[in-house]
């Protein structure tokens, strides 16, 4: 049996990634063994399915992230987007020690690659999230402002508030009340 290759994918942000890159893949008569947020382990058996994946993932909105660069970068982005909106451990959390100890890598070299190569900080990245993550809360108008923030790991409804409209120009409650309210994509973030 030949061994799995590890393969890093751009742009999985959820469960239904997974399940998609995973269908699509067994689709195209690729051997799958593992599938979660940016990577898979594939056997591949020829040459050419490389460039079949590749093909297949592009199709279903996704990418292979090629260079050690762009893996770390996908991985920053996997990690963050997971801690922020699949985990309900809401505990503060500190991300630089978080990315590094996950990536076992300095932080201010993970911090400097990731500005470089995604024109943002790895704090404004956060803030978007957070604030992403506060939109389908607020959306839903199960929970409390209070109780947002507190899911969200704002320090309190005045941060968070502060932190809203300086992204959206919008208050929370105004942005409640909006009818199509615009929330952006996990992925275009």
């Amino acid at each position: 049996m030949t061994e799995p290759t590890k393969i890093s994918i751009k742009n999985m942000v959820c469960a239904r990634c997974i399940r998609v890159v995973e269908e699509e893949l067994l689709k195209a008569g690729i051997e799958v063994q593992n599938v979660k947020l940016g990577e898979a382990d594939v056997v591949l058996k020829s040459e050419g399915e490389l460039e079949k994946i590749r093909k297949v993932l592009k199709e279903a909105g996704f990418d292979l992230a090629d260079s050690r660069r762009a893996q770390i970068i996908e991985k920053i982005r996997n990690i963050i987007v997971t801690q922020i909106h699949h985990n309900d451990n809401v505990e503060k959390i500190n991300f630089s020690e978080l990315l590094s100890n996950e990536l076992a890598l300095d932080y201010h070299y993970i911090s400097t690659l990731f500005s470089q190569q995604e024109g943002m900080t790895i704090e404004k990245y956060i803030i978007l999230q957070r604030i992403e993550r506060v939109k389908e809360l607020l959306k839903y108008d199960e929970l409390s402002l209070s109780e947002i923030a507190f899911k969200t790991g704002y320090s309190s409804v005045a941060h968070l508030s502060n932190q809203f409209k300086k992204v959206t120009g919008l208050s929370a409650t105004e942005y409640k009340k909006l009818r199509d309210a615009d929330r952006r994509a996990l992925d275009e973030i």
